[in-house]
């Protein structure tokens, strides 16, 4: 018989998730890295400089979705929008692994402040949750919108050369794209004006943190 899970087991299993997620040992969906099969191409010293800041700010950007997803997961009311988080929390996993797999082979570091995207996202990501789902979903979708956004700029950014940097991004753009349709899919509402700008303002804050440390 499976045991109910209490407040507290839940808790313990989200601090748990927290130190994996921070730390880079979280579970994954065990997707091969994209772009895996591609030859590594020679990349200048400026192009690799330039491709390791934007693969740090995805890789914070994705710390920070984690955070998001297993926030509302947690105060999420209807168990199959709690399972749908927690989903597409699995497949953020594989970006952050992708991320610092390519950002360490690029010589880098990942975001120092990490363990504070995770904490503020977790914390908008429970109270989104506890507003309501169809809020919580509609604050999902757009999330997803405004990263796909960043990423769209980060491809025009990032050096032709890096074919293997472009190709994890690409793939995160699927995905993203796919989690934000299955969001709205799923009943969320339109956020208000004021609420969009104010998760666009914070979105600039961490990206231009993360670019430099």
């Amino acid at each position: 018989m499976l045991r109910h899970l209490t407040v507290l087991d839940r808790i313990i299993i989200e601090c748990d998730k927290a130190i994996k997620t921070v730390a880079g040992n979280p579970e994954t969906s065990e997707r091969s890295i994209p772009g895996g099969e591609l030859p590594e191409s020679e990349l200048s010293d400026h192009d690799q400089l330039q491709s390791s800041r934007l693969m740090r700010i995805n890789h914070a950007g994705e710390v920070s979705a984690q955070a998001l997803y297993q926030g509302q997961a947690l105060t999420a009311t209807l168990p199959r929008v709690r399972a749908e988080m927690e989903q597409a929390a699995l497949e953020e996993n594989d970006h952050l692994v992708w991320c610092q797999q390519r950002i360490q082979y690029l010589d880098s570091h990942t975001s120092v402040l990490n363990p504070l995207w995770y904490v503020g996202s977790f914390a908008i990501g429970a109270m989104a949750g506890k507003i309501g789902d169809k809020w919580s979903l509609g604050f999902v979708a757009e999330t997803e919108k405004q990263v796909v956004s960043h990423l769209d700029e980060h491809l025009e950014q990032i050096s032709a050369n890096d074919a293997k940097s472009r190709a994890i991004l690409e793939q995160m753009k699927v995905d993203e794209l796919h989690h934000g349709t299955a969001a709205i899919e799923a009943g969320g509402a339109a956020l208000p004006r004021p609420v969009k700008q104010i998760m666009g303002l914070m979105s600039k804050v961490m990206t231009k943190s993360s670019y430099w440390i």
